[in-house]
C-alpha cells in the first residue's frame, strides 16, 4: 500500500519541519494563544515592507492567509468565537501605526489597494502549535501567479523558513466562511511631517511679470499671492503689504485690479479698474472701484494691462 505524501514532502521540505522523533517533537510543542497569531501576523507585515518597498515608497501586503493545525483552528472557532475577527482589527491597527511611524520619516505609503483580507486557514499536515504565512499583495487579483511566497514556523524549531510554492498547492488548505474577514482600506495616515512650512502652506498663487521700463530691462518680477484679496497697481501706488502687488511702471494703473480667491470653490476672480484689461486675449469690462464686476479667472492665464504690461497668474 503506498503512501500518500504529505504537503511538505510534496514541496521538498519535509526534513526541515516534521521530526520524526515524536518525543522530541512534543517536547518543544508550544501553545497556539491569540497573542501569538496577532504578533505573528504584525511580524510579517513589517517582513513585507521590508521585501516589497523600494525607493521611498512603502509596499505591503493587503491580504494574510494564516495556516493552522485543525484542532488549533476549532479550538479558536469553537472555544474563542469570534477571537479571529478581533486578530484582525487589532493587526490593521497596529498597520496604520506602524504606516504613521514610516510616513513621519519622509516616506510614502501609499495603498496597492482598498482593503484588507484575513483568511483564517487549516490543513492536515499541520501539528498543533504549527503555523504558517502566505501573504498576497492584491486580495482576490484575477492575474495568474505562478508561485507563492510562504513563510512556515515549526513547532520544533520555532525558526521561519521561507520558500516559494506553486499556486496548486493551495488546493490542499481548508479554507472557512467563518475564518474570511475584509475590512476597507482607510486613508487615515498622518504627513504633518512632510507639510510645508508655514510660509509656503499659505501661499495661494504666484504672479509673474516682466517691465518693459529700461530701469528693469530683462529682469523678471514676481508676486506671491499669500492672502484671499490682492489689489494690483502701478508706479503711484504708497500702500505696501501681502494685500499689494506694486507694479512699478507708468503703463499700469493706480490700482487696475482686484484679484480674489474662493477658497470654497476653488477659483480666482478678477475685476479690472484700469484703462484696458485682456485675459487670454478677452477684454475685460472696466468697472467702478466701489461696485467691482468679478470675472473668472483661470489658472495659468496671461494677464495684459493696458496693452504693455503681462502678468502670468499660476497656481502654488
Amino acid at each position: 500500500m503506498t503512501t500518500k505524501p504529505s504537503f511538505w514532502q510534496r514541496i521538498g521540505v519535509q526534513d526541515w519541519f516534521l521530526s520524526n522523533n515524536g518525543n522530541a517533537a512534543s517536547a518543544s510543542l508550544k501553545h497556539l494563544t491569540p497573542n501569538v497569531v496577532y504578533k505573528y501576523i504584525i511580524e510579517k507585515f513589517e517582513q513585507s515592507m521590508s521585501e516589497l518597498s523600494f525607493a521611498e515608497r512603502i509596499v505591503f501586503y493587503h491580504e494574510y492567509i494564516i495556516c493552522l493545525n485543525v484542532d488549533d483552528y476549532r479550538e479558536f472557532m469553537d472555544n474563542k468565537k469570534g477571537i479571529l475577527g478581533l486578530i484582525a482589527q487589532e493587526s490593521v491597527k497596529s498597520f496604520y501605526e506602524i504606516l504613521n511611524q514610516k510616513v513621519a520619516q519622509g516616506k510614502k505609503a501609499e495603498p496597492s489597494s482598498n482593503k484588507w483580507v484575513f483568511r483564517f486557514v487549516s490543513h492536515p499536515d499541520y501539528k498543533p502549535g504549527d503555523i504558517g504565512f502566505i501573504g498576497k499583495l492584491l486580495p482576490d487579483s484575477n492575474q495568474k501567479e505562478e508561485n507563492l511566497r510562504v513563510t512556515f514556523i515549526p513547532r520544533q524549531t520555532g525558526m521561519a523558513q521561507t520558500f516559494d510554492i506553486n499556486n496548486d498547492v493551495l488546493k490542499d488548505f481548508i479554507f472557512y466562511s467563518e475564518g474570511y474577514y475584509e475590512i476597507p482600506y482607510v486613508d487615515n495616515l498622518k504627513y504633518e511631517q512632510k507639510t510645508k512650512s508655514t510660509a509656503e502652506s499659505t501661499l495661494i498663487a504666484r504672479f509673474e511679470t516682466t517691465i518693459p521700463d529700461r530701469a528693469y530691462a530683462g529682469q523678471k518680477l514676481e508676486f506671491l499671492m499669500k492672502v484671499t484679496d490682492i489689489t494690483v497697481s502701478g508706479n503711484e501706488e504708497t500702500r505696501e503689504g501681502s494685500a499689494i502687488f506694486k507694479i512699478p511702471s507708468e503703463w499700469v494703473n493706480t490700482p487696475h485690479l482686484k484679484i480674489r480667491y474662493n477658497d470654497a470653490e476653488d477659483k480666482f476672480y478678477l475685476a479690472s479698474f484700469g484703462e484696458k484689461t485682456i485675459v487670454n486675449e478677452n477684454l475685460i469690462e472696466r468697472s467702478d472701484i466701489t461696485g467691482p464686476k468679478w470675472t473668472e479667472l483661470p489658472l495659468n492665464s496671461r494677464i495684459i494691462l493696458n496693452g504693455i504690461i503681462g502678468v502670468n497668474i499660476f497656481k502654488s
